[in-house]
């Protein structure tokens, strides 16, 4: 086992690994950049080392200096966390070659499956369902039209290296190809640095639903069922839960098996989730996977009592999964509290924290960084929390979550709290009624 874990990251996901760590008896090393000197992951680690100024650039995707901290404090392997660095084949390369262990997938492994296009092409040979599209980069914007026309519109333009929404257009008929053709690549390129652009049939009103899986070296692959995240603003997940109201057995035990060939294919090791979109005759297609620990990962742990940051920092020590699937025995919902003004487009509100309380309660449990007095940074992702909620039934869960909303108070900011507390309150949301499209009608 590890004896010292340096954590590249901040905020709650940091604070997240630190935790576990400490229960493993494992010492940790916190980076910050000097906006986030006051942070708690700098107060409860064992150790910290500023990294640089507030730009994440200068700090904390500066990959010398995340290298070289690592090596002044003797760390012997390297966290990630969701964000940044943590889908970075260089990165996870560099830290091989220092003799520190990327706790993730191998270099090769994020390169096949974080570049959109490839993965696509990847599960294409895996067999594994995919979109009907170009299964690749295309090369050029003629070449563009003539494979939409091909599959028929409406089609999807998307960024072979996107994420968070970035580089996606919905393209409905051919007269509208080329602009957003354009600004799709034009927006890939300012994003991401890469302008590779593939294409896939719209699947209209979808579910989007992953898997989440944990494999290790020995070729094992575990399947811990699904979380729903269709729940989305602008391909922004605002909040997700486990089961699916919209899951069958049978569809589940299928992506499972899906999910788990996919890892296989590609000889995975680690923590990842494969995603899928899921129409409304429950047919589903690969859409991509994920090389690192999740987001929304509580609401998995709660429902089938693992924990997965344990776990992933387990197999990177060489430990040997069960390879047993395991199934939901609860229901449990997570709401991600970003600091933003739903009033106002879901613009950022940084500023301070004047005062704070957290929800408590059985089947309650809050994932946060923040305190009263702390002061939110315009420089970094605007999620500050994440609520999570676990009961018997869906109902009881979504009961336990309008009680603990309602408990939940920050103050001096705005928060999406009100916008989560309406959503427990609409009858679609409360019968399991929704897709990728609910937040069009919701906002309206």
């Amino acid at each position: 086992m590890f004896k010292k874990i340096l954590v590249a990251n901040r905020g709650e996901i940091a604070l997240r690994v630190i935790r576990t760590c400490k229960e493993m008896g494992i010492k940790t090393v916190a980076v910050y950049s000097k906006a986030d000197e006051e942070s708690l992951h700098v107060r409860f680690a064992d150790e910290a080392v500023c990294i640089g100024p507030a730009p994440s650039s200068e700090s904390y995707l500066k990959i010398p200096n995340i290298i070289a901290a690592a090596e002044i404090t003797n760390a012997d392997a390297i966290h990630p966390g969701y964000g940044f660095l943590s889908e970075n084949a260089k990165f996870s390369k560099i830290c091989g070659e220092h003799k520190i262990k990327f706790v993730g997938p191998s270099p090769e492994m994020i390169e096949k499956m974080g570049d959109k296009a490839t993965a696509v092409s990847t599960m294409n040979l895996a067999k594994v369902p995919t979109i009907p599209g170009s299964g690749g980069a295309v090369e050029n914007e003629d070449e563009a039209l003539k494979i939409a026309s091909k599959i028929g519109y409406p089609v999807m333009v998307k960024a072979s290296a996107g994420g968070g929404g970035k580089g996606m257009r919905a393209v409905w008929n051919k007269a509208d190809f080329k602009k957003s053709w354009s600004s799709a690549k034009q927006e890939a390129s300012a994003a991401f640095g890469n302008d590779d652009m593939y294409i896939e049939k719209l699947i209209q009103e979808p579910r989007h639903i992953e898997i989440q899986i944990i494999a290790d070296q020995f070729g094992n692959v575990s399947h811990l069922s699904e979380r729903d995240c269709s729940i989305q603003r602008r391909h922004q997940k605002l909040t997700e839960e486990t089961p699916s109201p919209f899951m069958t057995s049978k569809l589940r035990d299928r992506m499972g098996k899906a999910a788990v060939k996919a890892a296989k294919f590609i000889n995975y090791e680690g923590v990842g989730t494969v995603e899928f979109l899921v129409d409304k005759d429950r047919n589903f297609y690969f859409m991509e996977m994920n090389t690192r620990i999740q987001v929304e990962h509580p609401i998995t742990e709660q429902v089938i009592d693992y924990d997965l940051i344990k776990e992933q920092i387990k197999v990177a020590a060489g430990v040997k999964v069960s390879g047993n699937h395991y199934y939901p025995k609860l229901h449990s919902i997570e709401c991600r509290i970003n600091a933003e003004d739903p009033e106002n487009d879901f613009r950022p509100s940084p500023g301070k924290i004047t005062n704070l309380h957290l929800p408590g309660g059985h089947g309650v449990r809050v994932d946060t960084h923040v305190y009263s007095g702390y002061t939110i940074s315009p420089n970094y992702d605007s999620m500050i929390a994440k609520i999570i909620t676990t009961d018997q039934k869906r109902e009881e869960a979504i009961n336990k979550m309008r009680r603990a909303l309602d408990e939940f108070v920050i103050e001096g900011i705005k928060t999406t709290i009100p916008f989560h507390r309406k959503l427990m309150d609409n009858d679609d949301y409360i019968n399991g009624i929704y897709t990728t499209k609910f937040m069009e009608d919701f906002e309206d």
